[in-house]
């Protein structure tokens, strides 16, 4: 008997739909779990590679040509929360890093909250390490669980991989579908005012009316990309539709129909301009993802 797909699957799926940047070619073949289970039984029976993971899209760049083999999507599912012990959450990769932040806050839990300034979710914070306001992903993660190519689950500690500052290595080419996340016990109501104030402040010093992928750019060491770029005289730099913001320099925004190569190139001349003034190549902090469109 012919095993039958879980979940969704859809041919030719414009990734400007799922990318927070609006920008990006068809994928070949997208595919929406709606458990685990599906998920293990599409990558044993149906997957074709390679394989390309995605989330909400918020830390990636797709190319106009898109993407080739199979794109498996975790947002929106896999994204459960659950309370394993008095201080320790079960999290699902596909959740968003926003609503983690809300649920651990409300629980009577401190330690999350800087995730509510990442627009990702918990499986593209934990493949770089996300973090902002000093905190970082990693820092709270007891374990993880990862799934292999054929639909294997593992379950993994932080000492198995290499972290770094927004760099995670050790997974190959499994994907992240899991992790619990130790806290700390603290009053509610202090908890949620640390979360909203950094809301607040994201919500004052970020472009979050246009489309982007949050920072573009990792900070260099000592220095912030922001400071380098808006002194190298590049706020409000633009190619096509695609703007250095005004407001954030490490922020490029899509003012309308930007295409992927405009930002493409509007990020290399960032970098070629910051390295001629002041000697610092920027390294991208997003995943640049699929094929140049020709012609």
């Amino acid at each position: 008997m012919m095993p039958v797909i879980g979940g969704r699957l859809r041919l030719g799926e414009s990734m400007q739909r799922h990318t927070s940047w609006r920008v990006g070619g068809p994928a070949d073949r997208f595919y929406l779990p709606g458990t685990l289970e599906d998920l293990q039984g599409f990558l044993r029976h149906f997957a074709v590679p390679p394989l390309t993971w995605i989330g909400l899209g918020s830390n990636v760049l797709v190319r106009d040509a898109g993407l080739r083999g199979t794109t498996i999507c975790l947002a929106n599912t896999l994204d459960q929360i659950v309370l394993a012990e008095n201080d320790l959450l079960r999290v699902g990769a596909g959740a968003g890093a926003v609503k983690i932040a809300h649920f651990a806050a409300k629980a009577g839990l401190a330690g999350a909250e800087f995730l509510a300034g990442i627009p990702g979710t918990l499986g593209g914070c934990l493949s770089m390490n996300a973090g902002a306001h000093g905190g970082d992903t990693w820092s709270l993660v007891e374990w993880v669980e990862v799934i292999h190519p054929h639909g294997e689950i593992q379950r993994l500690a932080p000492q198995d991989f290499q972290i770094g500052y927004r760099e995670v290595r050790g997974h190959g080419d499994a994907c992240f579908v899991a992790a619990g996340l130790r806290l700390i016990p603290e009053e509610s109501t202090a908890v949620m005012q640390r979360l909203r104030a950094w809301q607040e402040k994201r919500a004052a010093t970020q472009p979050l009316e246009w489309p982007s992928c949050g920072s573009v750019f990792r900070n260099p060491a000592g220095d912030h990309a922001a400071r380098l770029i808006e002194a190298a005289g590049l706020k409000g730099k633009a190619r096509g539709q695609a703007e250095v913001s005004s407001q954030h320099a490490n922020f490029i925004i899509n003012r309308g129909d930007a295409r992927a190569a405009d930002i493409e190139a509007l990020v290399e001349e960032v970098q070629s301009a910051v390295q001629q003034q002041f000697g610092i190549r920027l390294q991208v902090e997003m995943c640049i993802l699929g094929e140049v469109k020709h012609g």
